[in-house]
């Protein structure tokens, strides 16, 4: 296959369809606690060290399924995520494999281009807040955190990075800067895709909206700002109207499979693989900017089949 456009160039020919939730399709392995890393329960980014052929068939039926783009699965690989499960100190490296096994999937694949994206999700801390826990955490290492991770998943030949499911604006805005550093010290510069994750109000979790949230990072070198999770994608049209009338950068729109409902003490997503279509369908319609479309939390590689045939039945291929 002749070399592949770079990612921002394909972005610009077409929509470009992301994968659906990574920890939902780990869960149908029935993972045991000796399945991840010294018995660490619930620690699946490890599970590229103790299981990647699970992580590699779940890129495939993703890619299967139509992505163009599948997220690495190091959601929870900064460095301070990684600190609680002893694996800190290899932080560039971990990150390094992560993003490499997800190449190594794409590689199978020869139909059409096929983007890595180096998933960046947050510290768990809060940096804007007063909290004594969660606001206390100096800005420095949460800032240094990322450049390790952003570092590795770059030498690992991520296509773009991808800060996600972010609840605070400060954070994102100290994630950015430490992919720039990143990008710096590598001498590689790649796309920055900033989400914020806004409840069914456009709040963030500390009440930033959506216009304050564009507003903070816009001018920090980022080439596409986006929502992800929290809400399904009806809950998220008032933001993404507003972004595509205001904003000057591309749109990412990558919903929860509707929004969550308690049963049994677990989160369960209702929103069928035609609906999610469907509306989505219309924001590609209603919403020019709008150009990645995805899923998060409840969604599988049936939603994701769903997304490739509304993008398919009518030609986005022209940006207007």
């Amino acid at each position: 296959m002749t070399q592949k456009e770079p990612f921002l160039v394909a972005l610009q020919n077409r929509i470009l369809l992301f994968d659906g939730a990574m920890g939902t399709e780990i869960q149908k392995y029935d993972p045991k606690p000796e399945d991840f890393p010294n018995n660490q329960d619930g620690f699946n980014d490890g599970l590229v060290l103790t299981h990647p052929e699970w992580i590699k068939q779940i890129h495939r039926n993703y890619l299967d399924a139509g992505s163009d783009c599948i997220e690495t699965n190091s959601f929870g690989s900064n460095k301070i995520k990684l600190d609680e499960y002893g694996f800190g100190d290899q932080t560039i490296e971990f990150n390094k494999k992560i993003a490499s096994l997800a190449v190594e999937v794409c590689s199978e694949y020869n139909d059409k281009p096929r983007y890595v994206i180096g998933s960046m999700g947050p510290s768990g801390y809060l940096p804007s807040s007063n909290d004594p826990d969660l606001g206390q955490k100096p800005l420095d290492e949460i800032r240094d955190a990322f450049e390790l991770q952003a570092e590795g998943l770059i030498l690992g030949g991520v296509d773009a990075l991808l800060i996600e499911t972010s609840q605070d604006i400060l954070e994102v805005k100290l994630v950015i800067e430490a992919c720039h550093k990143a990008m710096k010290k590598t001498g590689k510069k790649i796309p920055i895709i900033a989400n914020t994750t806004l409840d069914q109000y456009g709040k963030m979790l500390l009440g930033t909206n959506i216009q304050a949230a564009y507003t903070t990072v816009s001018d920090m070198g980022i080439d596409v700002f986006g929502l992800n999770c929290s809400t399904g994608p009806v809950e998220m049209t008032p933001s993404v109207r507003w972004l595509d009338e205001q904003n000057e950068h591309n749109i990412l729109v990558v919903p929860n499979a509707g929004m969550p409902e308690n049963q049994g003490g677990r989160a369960v997503y209702k929103m069928t693989p035609e609906k999610m279509g469907e509306v989505l369908g219309d924001f590609l319609k209603q919403y020019k900017k709008v150009r990645i479309i995805g899923g998060c939390c409840g969604t599988n590689p049936q939603h994701i089949a769903a997304l490739r045939k509304v993008i398919d039945e009518k030609d986005y291929s022209i940006k207007s």
